[in-house]
């Protein structure tokens, strides 16, 4: 991460747009039940807000001073050193995945693809996939110069989640077109 994102994701600024629009957007009318895994907390402004639910919060973070800072921060949180796209998870532990303005930096859409087929493995049944990510723009591929930028199209999302196993599949633009959220249900077994 280059330092003016670094400067960006772990300002209060950040922090108070990702827990008071982002989170509420990407959950909204979701019930997340107790057993929860943030994918990529990076600095952990979502984290903070998701440690307030009533559960336990599991997350999963690739960057090691990323994940001691974020143990430091929040010692109720497990922070577990690892990826998105090769969970060290059994099947079937969560009730819900999250992951908020991170899949963009997944090396490529392969791993983003395999991140998502992992999510869908480690939920539950009907358990929820749910999360945000910035809309590709000029100006975001410059303010990630020297970072990973791998953007999402939100029109293509619902395939590359039903392709994963995910139904019920919601993608909401968000005003100004600047990012979007998403949540999806991981199929009852059976159907």
């Amino acid at each position: 991460m280059n330092d003016g994102h670094a400067r960006l994701c772990s300002s209060r600024r950040w922090a108070e747009f990702i827990a008071g629009e982002v989170v509420p957007a990407a959950l909204d009318g979701r019930e997340v039940g107790r057993h929860l895994l943030e994918i990529g907390p990076g600095y952990g402004a979502s984290t903070a807000r998701l440690a307030v639910l009533d559960g336990q919060l599991t997350a999963v973070e690739i960057d090691p001073r990323l994940a001691a800072r974020l143990r430091r921060r929040l010692p109720e949180v497990v922070v577990i050193d690892g990826r998105g796209e090769d969970l060290p998870f059994p099947d079937a532990v969560f009730t819900a995945v999250l992951s908020f303005t991170m899949l963009h930096h997944v090396h490529s859409a392969a791993d983003q693809d395999a991140l998502f087929r992992h999510a869908q493995r480690v939920l539950r049944a009907g358990g929820i996939f749910a999360g945000s990510d910035s809309i590709a723009s000029s100006g975001l591929r410059e303010f990630h110069r020297d970072d990973i930028y791998t953007p999402i199209d939100p029109r293509g999302l619902p395939d590359r989640l039903s392709a994963a196993g995910f139904t019920d599949i919601r993608v909401d633009i968000q005003p100004k077109d600047e990012w979007f959220s998403f949540s999806a249900v991981r199929a009852e077994e059976g159907r």
